[in-house]
């Protein structure tokens, strides 16, 4: 079973409009209403693929309900900490002439509530995927990643990372099985300007002698670089299509690599899969459907780069 843990989900509020006028009244033409959050995402991308999985985390208030109702009637399971207090945040999207964003803080979370959540993941078993996605929101720990690492360590359980900065950082000796850093995230990470393939795939590398099991960088219009844990490097240009959303697009790649890394552990086919899912989504108005998936899929090379 994968497992998947959103720290801070949302309620994605979207509007869109011609353009924008500053310090006056706007109306939109179109808006729509998405839970949010990382974790949330790559469990939903997973359901598109028919691949059944638990999304983990904490949702409060009325919001938090509405978080949870949305997800389950998507057909996802839940299984999340109910807050006592406060209210699951709200994230508003402006798409006009510009885009602009206006992220909430979330709610408080007690210690008795974190540790709620560490009593579910205490039952996650050998052969499990966990997915923990995301920032820590301030209300945490700063090492809440490490400690759960720390506690599932040795299990047997895959755990893949999708964070930024020291966050990743902080984990990386923990052997995790999956990274997943954009180009420019793995430049941030030692400071340092990437620029060809030669100085991503040094730095990849760096990452992986660290602990990282594989470590998947997405280059956006530049394809994707996969650094296995089988000592290959696969690589693969970016499918062609009209990009219109990038929200949600590196998600549905984490979602879609374990998808195909499901079937007999073949990293060049999770590869593939994981390009062909994120492309889906980035050239869809929502999050990547399967019959999406397979049409991109069909098209990206049988055999390894």
């Amino acid at each position: 079973m994968i497992f998947t843990v959103t720290f801070n989900p949302s309620l994605d509020y979207i509007v869109g409009l011609d353009e924008f006028h500053e310090g006056e009244v706007n109306r939109s033409e179109w808006e729509h209403i998405f839970p949010g959050g990382k974790g949330i995402n790559v469990s939903m991308v997973l359901k598109n693929l028919a691949i059944g999985n638990v999304a983990l985390g904490f949702v409060g208030g009325f919001t938090g309900k509405e978080i949870q109702r949305r997800v389950k009637a998507f057909g996802c399971y839940t299984d999340f900490v109910k807050l006592k207090s406060g209210i699951s945040r709200i994230n508003v999207k402006v798409k006009a002439n510009k885009e602009s964003e206006i992220n909430g803080q979330g709610p408080n979370i007690t210690k008795k509530e974190l540790a709620r959540l560490f009593e579910k993941l205490d039952l996650i078993k050998k052969g499990d995927i966990l997915v923990l996605a995301g920032s820590i929101p301030r209300a945490l720990p700063e090492d809440t990643y490490e400690n759960i690492m720390k506690v599932l360590e040795n299990r047997g359980i895959k755990i893949v990372v999708d964070a930024t900065g020291e966050l990743l950082l902080k984990v990386i000796k923990y052997q995790p099985f999956l990274i997943k850093p954009n180009n420019h995230e793995l430049g941030e990470i030692f400071g340092v300007t990437l620029n060809n393939r030669e100085d991503i795939i040094k730095s990849a590398k760096r990452l992986q002698e660290m602990g990282a099991q594989n470590v998947l960088i997405s280059m956006a219009g530049d394809g994707a670089i996969l650094i296995g844990e089988n000592g290959k490097i696969y690589e693969m240009k970016a499918p062609q299509g009209v990009v219109k959303n990038s929200v949600g697009a590196g998600d549905s790649m984490v979602a879609g690599f374990l998808a195909g890394y499901l079937g007999d552990g073949d990293l060049w086919e999770a590869f593939r899969m994981g390009v062909a899912t994120g492309s889906a989504s980035a050239f869809s108005d929502a999050l990547a459907t399967k019959d999406e998936v397979l049409k991109i899929l069909n098209d990206l090379p049988l055999k390894e780069s």
